[in-house]
C-alpha cells in the first residue's frame, strides 16, 4: 500500500519532531526541512501529497517559498497548508494567494491538525466516476491530466481551484451554493476560513477571464457558458 507522502518545512525544530512524531504515527513517511530553500529542493526530489509551511522564517518566507513550489509542474497537484502563529485575515489571504489549498493557526492541537490532514488527504484520492473532459465554449477541463484549456490557453490550476472550477462545469445550468462548495471541494470535516472560496473564485477570474464565473449575491456562483 502506497504511504502518503508528506513535507514539514518550518525553522523551529520543537515543533518538527512534535509534527513528525504525530504524522508518523498515523503512517505518513515524513520528511523535514528547516528554511524555505531546504524545503524546496526537498519537495523536488521527493514530490510529496502534502506540504505543511511555516509562513514566517529567515532568509525566504513561507510566502515565497509557496509561490516558488507553484510554479513547479511536478509539484502542481501537491497540497500545500501554512501552519502559523499569524491569525490576521491578511496573512491568511497572502498565503491563498500564493497557491496554498489551507490555512491552520498554530494553537491548534496536534492531533486535531493530524485529523485535518487526514481529511485533506482522503478527499484528494476519492475517484469520481464524472465525465474526464468537460467542454465548455472555449473551454476544455481535461480532469485525468488535471489540466485546462481555454481559447487555445493552457493552465495548470492548483488541485482546489481545478477541483472548484470543474464543479461548476458539471452543470453550468446551476447556482452553487457556498455551502455545497465547501462540501463538495473542501468536505464537510476540513474547516476552512469563510473568505477561502472568495479567494479562489479571484484566482480563476484572474487567469481565465474575469466574465468566466458569475456571482448570484447571497446565493452562489455560476459558470457562465
Amino acid at each position: 500500500m502506497h504511504k502518503k507522502k508528506i513535507l514539514l518545512i518550518d525553522d523551529e525544530v520543537d515543533i518538527l519532531e512534535i509534527l513528525s512524531y504525530n504524522l508518523e504515527k498515523e503512517g505518513y513517511l515524513v520528511t523535514t526541512a528547516t528554511n524555505g530553500n531546504e524545503g524546496i529542493q526537498k519537495a523536488k526530489e521527493m514530490i510529496p501529497d502534502l506540504i505543511l509551511l511555516d509562513v514566517m522564517m529567515p532568509e525566504k518566507d513561507g510566502i515565497e517559498t509557496c509561490q516558488e513550489l507553484r510554479q513547479i509542474k511536478e509539484l502542481q497537484n501537491t497540497l500545500i497548508v501554512f501552519l502559523s502563529a499569524r491569525s490576521e485575515e491578511f496573512s491568511q489571504l497572502a498565503g491563498f494567494q500564493a497557491g496554498a489549498n489551507d490555512y491552520v493557526v498554530k494553537i491548534i492541537k496536534p492531533k486535531v491538525l493530524t485529523s485535518k490532514i487526514n481529511a485533506l488527504l482522503q478527499l484528494t484520492s476519492k475517484v469520481s466516476n464524472d465525465a474526464k473532459v468537460l467542454k465548455i465554449g472555449d473551454l476544455v477541463i481535461d480532469k485525468d491530466n488535471v489540466k485546462v484549456t481555454k481559447s487555445g490557453q493552457h493552465f495548470l490550476l492548483p488541485k482546489k481551484e481545478f477541483d472548484l472550477l470543474y464543479l461548476l462545469a458539471s452543470n453550468t445550468e446551476k447556482v452553487f451554493k457556498r455551502e455545497e462548495i465547501l462540501e463538495k471541494v473542501w468536505g464537510n470535516d476540513v474547516v476552512v476560513g469563510e473568505r477561502t472560496i472568495d479567494v479562489h473564485i479571484r484566482r480563476l477570474r484572474e487567469k481565465l477571464g474575469i466574465n468566466t464565473i458569475q456571482t448570484l449575491k447571497g446565493i452562489g456562483y455560476k459558470l457562465v457558458v
